[in-house]
């Protein structure tokens, strides 16, 4: 296999060295395309192979996702895909059945693979040392361990899940304690019924597995026992830095690819064979080599980041609220300054998603192992400062509408944490709207992507089970914003969907209840306009 040949020939791994970046082909230096395995179909899983496949010659490299759940797999290979991102859907049905495939036959896809990336979820700790703030790993020692058993030959296994520092270690401690040594009839009886192929690989299906002659297996086989072959697994750092809603576009023009990996033979040429594989669409200067811890911290420091930021800027709305400045105004002048930038200095009732939270919390907690309180405790002030925005947001809501909201009808505009996407994890509207039916108030709520199931699945993750029932039975779905503001006393922007922006207020104004409210939390619509149609007005960071 691939990376056995180039650490035993090192003519081979110097032809790659020295290949130049868009004249390389997998095809060329294998006599057949690259395989490469994607462990978990979630958001990165899904999103990052589907670009790849579709980004590298269908001859050159065949990308195949794998998951243990059927119904996500049963739904990649669908019209109805598990996520929602601009243009993503249009990739995967272009290279789906040739060479993008979608399966739950993890065993066979293992077994083929020249490089996996693993790309579990590593959400929070919910209990146990380290809950609300360590990483759960066990969805990575679960693949390491399915790796480690399935494998007939050493394999270069990536890291695409976002991970605390060191877990590159824990993985290696578990692929060596794990592989396959003289257990050869043990695994013989696990795959021989199946059919698998690892040189000429042919697919019916978007869901069909890995097909192979029994004799090869056979000869493999009888190989492994007069060989006692020892495999190698070597560890390579590919953090992800896709940002929901715009994830298709941050893969194709990345940033930065960052390749860590440990500085030794092996890891270099691991770290070569990678780089050469994002060569097919990354220029040269945006593929950056590094140590494998570095690459590791980088993906939550950069979350970290990002999200501090945006507490930065929500503490000043607070402050812009109480002296009377604008903090878009604020906002503005403080990105003039190119040490600054404007990006992230957007203000709004707080960051959600799957990643921001999860990845401070994360840093918290290895801040504190580390027994480093002041940094914990630093970080820490990002996740305050963020449930606080929140809070306020809410508090001005109750103290405007006359400090009582039981039996008023609230439409609520948008579900998910951000626009573009269905990804409704950690959104602030979740807050938003518990708080508000815990003082009685009627929610109707519009979102362009979130589902009916998934709103219900959040509050009832976030309410106890007597709390639950009431509240869904205060809560309608709508087919649309003027459905939502039917009737109703207020407007509670939590999403900022463009199409939000280019309603007919008039309308809408004209079937309220009066007087009519709209609290904006994203400081996206055109408050002297709504003024002046009548509308009692409050956003974030400013007084109207």
């Amino acid at each position: 296999m691939l990376f056995e040949s180039l650490l035993n020939n090192g003519n081979e791994y110097v032809n790659i060295s020295n290949e130049k970046i868009g004249q390389f082909s997998f095809k060329k230096l294998l006599n057949r395309p690259l395989n490469v395995c994607y462990i978990g179909a979630g958001y990165v899983g899904g999103a990052s192979s589907s670009v790849m496949a579709y980004k590298c010659p269908e001859k050159d490299v065949i990308v195949t996702v794998c998951d243990v759940d059927s119904k996500k797999i049963d739904s990649w290979n669908s019209d109805n895909l598990p996520i929602y991102e601009p243009g993503l859907e249009e990739i995967v049905k272009d290279r789906r059945g040739k060479n993008l495939f979608f399966t739950n036959d993890l065993d066979n896809s293992i077994y083929s693979a020249d490089v996996i990336f693993i790309s579990v979820g590593t959400p929070t700790k919910k209990r146990g040392i380290g809950a609300n703030q360590a990483a759960e790993l066990s969805y990575i020692e679960s693949a390491a361990k399915k790796i480690a058993t399935i494998s007939r030959n050493s394999k270069i296994i990536i890291e695409k899940s976002t991970v605390p520092c060191k877990t590159a270690e824990h993985i290696r401690s578990i692929l060596d304690a794990n592989k396959i040594k003289n257990n050869i009839n043990l695994y013989k009886e696990t795959v021989e019924n199946e059919d698998l192929n690892i040189l000429n690989i042919s697919r019916s299906s978007s869901n069909a597995t890995l097909n192979e002659n029994d004799n090869v297996i056979e000869d493999s086989i009888e190989s492994d026992k007069n060989n006692e072959r020892s495999i190698h697994f070597e560890i390579l750092s590919n953090p992800e830095f896709l940002a929901e809603g715009t994830a298709v576009n941050d893969i194709l023009n990345p940033d930065r690819i960052l390749i860590g990996g440990l500085p030794t033979k092996k890891g270099l040429i691991a770290q070569e064979i990678l780089s050469k594989l994002y060569s097919y669409w990354i220029p040269e200067e945006k593929i950056i080599k590094m140590g494998l811890w570095s690459a590791e911290l980088s993906k939550l420091t950069s979350n970290a980041l990002l999200a501090q930021r945006i507490s930065s800027i929500n503490s000043l709305s607070a402050l812009c609220e109480e002296v009377g400045a604008d903090i878009q105004e604020v906002s503005y002048a403080c990105g003039l300054d190119s040490r600054i930038g404007p990006k992230f200095l957007n203000a709004s009732i707080g960051f959600g998603g799957s990643c921001f939270q999860k990845d401070v919390l994360n840093l918290i907690y290895l801040s504190n192992y580390f027994n480093l309180p002041e940094v914990a405790d630093y970080w820490n002030q990002v996740i305050v400062m963020n449930e606080y925005r929140k809070s306020r947001f809410i508090k001005n809501i109750f103290n405007k509408l006359f400090h009582t909201i039981n039996g008023k009808v609230i439409s609520i505009f948008g579900f998910s944490f951000k626009k573009n996407t269905k990804d409704t994890r950690e959104s602030p509207a979740i807050a938003v709207v518990l708080s508000l039916l815990r003082e009685g108030a009627i929610i109707k709520i519009y979102d362009p992507k979130v589902s009916l199931v998934q709103i219900k699945n959040d509050i009832k993750e976030n309410s106890n089970k007597d709390e639950y029932y009431e509240f869904i039975s205060k809560i309608t779905i709508c087919n649309s914003c003027y459905e939502a503001t039917d009737g109703a006393n207020a407007i509670v922007i939590c999403t900022e969907w463009d199409e939000f922006i280019s309603l007919d207020y008039n309308r809408i104004y004209k079937q309220m209840m009066k007087p009519a409210f709209v609290f904006d939390g994203r400081l996206i619509l055109n408050h002297k306009e709504l003024k002046n149609i009548g509308f009692h007005v409050e956003t974030i960071g400013k007084k109207l």
